[in-house]
Parts: C-alpha cells; sequence; structure tokens
C-alpha cells in the first residue's frame, strides 16, 4: 500500500517538473535587443531652425523691386525665400544662407501675403541657374532679421530746432510728410540732425532726419534717407536727394515716403 501512495505521489509531480521544463526551454539565452528606435519625422517648415540654411530645386521665381521671392522644392517641403534680387532658372538647385523665417509677411509690391518667408542670401546656384546678380554695387550679406536692420529711430531722442534748408527745394520734415504726393519723383533738401544712421545696408547709408516740426503721435518728425556718404548720429547736415513716395524695397522695408540717394552738405 506505501509503495502505491509512493508511485501515485511520483505521477502527480510529472506535469509540474514537464512545465518546469518547458519555461527552461523556452527562456532565451541572452536578453533580446532593444527595438529600434523610431525614426526622427522630417524637417518641416514648422520644425525648421530659426536661422540656417536653405537647399533646394527653384520652382518659381517672382520679382519685388530690389529682392526676389524664391518658391523652393527641399527635402522638407516647399517653402518661400526672399533674397536680394536675382537672376535663377526655374529647374536649377539654390543654396540660400542666414534664412530667417518670417510669419504672415505681405509684400505690397507683389499684392500678396505669404504665411511664411525666410529671408536670406544665395550662397550658390547650379544646374542651369544664371549667376546671382546683386542688388547693387558691394551688395552686403542680409542682416538675420531684415525688419531689424533699419528700425525706426527712437522716440526719446532729443533733437534742437533746426533751420529749414535754403533754396526752393528746402522743406521742413513736416513738410515733406504733408507734400509727399506733390513731391514724388522731385528734388528736395532737407536739413536735420540724424538721430540714427545704419551702414551697408542694400549697399548704402540709412538714415534718419529731424528737424524739431511734426510729431511723434502723427509721425511726421522723422524722415527716412538713404545715401552713399558717411555721416555721424548727432550731425546737422542737408540730405538733398529725390523723394519717393509708398516705397517698399521688400523684406519689410516699405515707406510712405522716403528720400533716396542724397548728397549730404554740412
Amino acid at each position: 500500500m506505501r509503495l502505491a501512495h509512493l508511485v501515485i505521489a511520483s505521477l502527480g509531480l510529472l506535469p509540474a517538473a514537464c512545465n518546469q521544463g518547458e519555461r527552461a526551454a523556452a527562456k532565451p539565452t541572452q536578453a533580446l535587443p532593444a527595438p529600434a528606435a523610431a525614426p526622427a519625422p522630417a524637417a518641416t517648415e514648422e520644425t525648421a531652425p530659426s536661422t540656417g540654411t536653405l537647399q533646394g530645386k527653384v520652382l518659381e521665381t517672382l520679382d519685388a523691386s530690389m529682392y526676389t521671392y524664391l518658391r523652393l522644392g527641399t527635402a522638407s517641403g516647399e517653402v518661400w525665400a526672399a533674397v536680394p534680387q536675382v537672376k535663377l532658372a526655374v529647374g536649377s538647385e539654390a543654396t540660400v544662407t542666414g534664412a530667417s523665417p518670417m510669419r504672415d509677411f505681405e509684400s505690397k509690391t507683389l499684392k500678396r501675403k505669404f504665411e511664411l518667408v525666410y529671408f536670406g542670401t544665395v550662397a550658390q546656384a547650379a544646374g542651369g541657374a544664371s549667376p546671382a546678380q546683386p542688388a547693387s554695387p558691394a551688395q552686403p550679406a542680409q542682416p538675420a532679421s531684415p525688419h531689424a536692420a533699419v528700425a525706426a529711430a527712437p522716440a526719446s531722442v532729443e533733437v534742437k530746432k533746426v533751420p529749414k534748408a535754403a533754396g526752393t527745394d528746402g522743406r521742413t520734415v513736416e513738410e515733406v510728410w504733408a507734400q509727399k504726393a506733390a513731391l514724388k519723383g522731385k528734388t528736395v533738401s532737407v536739413r536735420g540732425q540724424v538721430v540714427k544712421s545704419m551702414s551697408g545696408i542694400m549697399g548704402k547709408t540709412w538714415l534718419h532726419l529731424r528737424d524739431g516740426t511734426g510729431t511723434a503721435e502723427k509721425s511726421n518728425h522723422d524722415l527716412t534717407v538713404t545715401t552713399l556718404d558717411q555721416v555721424t548720429v548727432g550731425d546737422v547736415v542737408t540730405a538733398t536727394g529725390t523723394a519717393q513716395v509708398d516705397k517698399d524695397f521688400g523684406a519689410g522695408y516699405a515707406y510712405p515716403v522716403i528720400v533716396e540717394d542724397a548728397k549730404i552738405a554740412r
């Protein structure tokens, strides 16, 4: 009887032993490799860096005054870029350096609003593209933020009263604003104090003149002037140039009135 009990007990252990043996056999001899990391998503307009380089095929070009807008087919999709005016063939490859994004930018010259456009400089053109032509002699690389390059002079700048320029072309800053429609395309002379000056923008010096006339509230107290001459902030000068109205250079350089290519006299 005791022998029968031992046989039955031994038989009862067999399933458990078999199960343990199966589990042992199923156990891998080494750890499974970690699953491969998911591939990084392709760069898009939303994930592109704030500044950098764009490379792609030229799909379309639009000229706007001194700038050319390029629709580029890049590895991340189609994007728009604005560069100093160039001649590029559709289908050619282009590289835009110093690309800085601007959202909801409106070009008054093109009468078009871009949801996203990158401002930069063409560094390379290949595959049948015509050589890049600078917008003006000695065209420098554009600043990362064109909008910030020639911002209006600080409202806090103190300006002394400056006598009006002599001659029939002489106007005060306030008069240029008031008479801008009639002065379009005509020569004007404005005497005032230089309150801000930026050189090397589109190959020229951009300055702001104030003569104590006009008010900040009416925005008719400050006049933008472009010149090839050098000036120093604080100088009192006479700027003689051509008045232009509603001038849009692209990249945020849009002015209701501006005096261009002025000669500076002290």
